[in-house]
């Protein structure tokens, strides 16, 4: 496919209007992972953890919420949803620095809940165009460098303008109002999909409850086994995430700010050059079974780096870049890219977004169940022992779920082709 002066100009508005303000979201949501919360406990319980905890139940519950909220959702109402939310997680935030601890643990459930359907907004602008691989995958890097950068400014705030860990989440999302305020608006300003958009990536409307039903009736099994892996891959991409303090440490990296940009500004330049080639496969089927082969380099690179860096032949740095690169080249298909082409290839009558916060949904309560487990059930090992071990689980449950997937799902697609030469003699 060839891309036009004009076009170029639409991928440059598009995807800086949307990493923009996917990429300010993040610095309401992330920066107070960055602090320790050290010598503070409730119940015997440490009080970081009851923070990550309280905030990813609210994203979690977010995430079914939005199952019907971003599948129903029409384009007139994006904008007025996307900054009232992002505002009631700010205003969350003002309460969590106001409020003594350990009763400020609350707000931030009430920071996370509304910043879960901020993705299906963002992504809502998106969809269904011919342009999306591209689009899809600048978005989705914003999740990949964000997380890293608004730390690092978090943990600037702390140390060198002396405001304290329980204030520097409010300060930082204050920092990124009036950015979000310009990008929300550059958002608003793309057009719809063109005709032409439609005739290669289908139309994408609201999807109402029946139309759900449908979908989940057809892909039971495939979706069943896609989320098994995404369940999986969430929860450590967000004990990755939440914990990246910890898990450098352990790594002999401590008090190195740069470290947690730069590892993932390098994860996220190779996760764009691959996912954006696939831009090129104009068979909607054909780029499918790409992603899962994608996928599996995902899970293999886990794996293996995992090996090497026990066996002492891999540098812990390379460790956590290659690990963040095979966590990330199987997330963010799952995010944007994977369910747009499966809309597309099965000419599904509905959007992404209801199989993205389908799978999301089950991806945060599984984020939830490991940080139970790791918490209270095995408090006793390191956040990097618990890591490796997960990095192994995940690698061979997700080689298995994406085989699993690939073949039925080719079988499914030759039976509908079949089905339709017969009607047409």
């Amino acid at each position: 496919m060839s891309i036009k002066t004009q076009d170029i100009k639409f991928i440059s508005r598009a995807s800086i209007a949307a990493f923009g303000a996917y990429f300010c979201m993040y610095a309401f949501r992330k920066p107070f992972a960055v602090a320790t919360f050290e010598n503070l406990s409730v119940l015997g319980i440490d009080y970081k953890i009851l923070l990550i905890i309280a905030q990813v139940l609210g994203y979690m519950l977010s995430k079914f919420i939005g199952i019907k909220v971003i599948s129903e959702l029409e384009s007139k109402w994006r904008l007025v949803y996307l900054l009232g939310l992002i505002g009631i997680s700010e205003v969350a935030l003002l309460f969590f620095g106001f409020v003594p601890q350990p009763y400020n643990i609350l707000f931030m459930f009430f920071n996370g809940l509304p910043l879960g359907m901020i993705w299906g907004i963002v992504f809502s602008y998106l969809e269904g165009r011919k342009f999306t691989e591209i689009l899809g995958v600048i978005l989705c890097t914003s999740f990949i460098v964000s997380s890293g950068v608004v730390k690092s400014i978090g943990l600037y705030v702390m140390t060198s303008w002396g405001v304290s860990q329980f204030w520097m989440p409010a300060v930082t999302g204050a920092l990124f109002i009036l950015p979000l305020l310009f990008f929300a608006k550059l958002l608003e300003t793309i057009p719809p999909p063109t005709a032409e958009d439609e005739s290669l990536r289908i139309a994408r409307v609201p999807m109402h409850k029946k139309d759900r039903q449908e979908v989940l009736k057809q892909f039971t099994l495939p979706l069943f086994i896609l989320i098994l892996f995404y369940t999986i891959l969430t929860a450590f991409r967000d004990l990755r995430d939440n914990y990246a303090r910890e898990l450098w440490e352990g790594l002999g990296y401590a008090d190195d700010i740069s470290v947690y940009s730069t590892s993932e500004i390098a994860v996220a330049l190779l996760v764009l050059l691959i996912l954006a080639s696939v831009y090129t496969i104009k068979n909607n089927f054909k780029a499918l079974l790409t992603y899962h082969g994608i996928l599996l380099m995902g899970t293999f690179s886990v794996g293996i780096a995992t090996l090497l860096l026990q066996g002492g032949y891999l540098n812990p740095f390379y460790w956590m870049v290659i690990t963040g690169f095979g966590l990330y080249i199987c997330y963010v298909p799952f995010n944007a890219l994977f369910f747009d082409r499966f809309i597309a290839a099965f000419r599904i009558k509905g959007n992404a977004g209801f199989l993205i916060y389908l799978a999301d949904a089950f991806g945060y309560m599984g984020s939830m169940g490991v940080l139970f487990y790791k918490n209270f059930g095995m408090n006793e090992i390191s956040w990097l022992a618990f890591f490796i071990n997960g990095a192994y689980l995940l690698s061979v449950l997700g080689t298995c779920s994406v085989i699993v997937s690939y073949f039925y799902l080719k079988n499914k697609h030759r039976n509908a082709n079949l089905n339709v030469l017969i009607h047409e003699n």
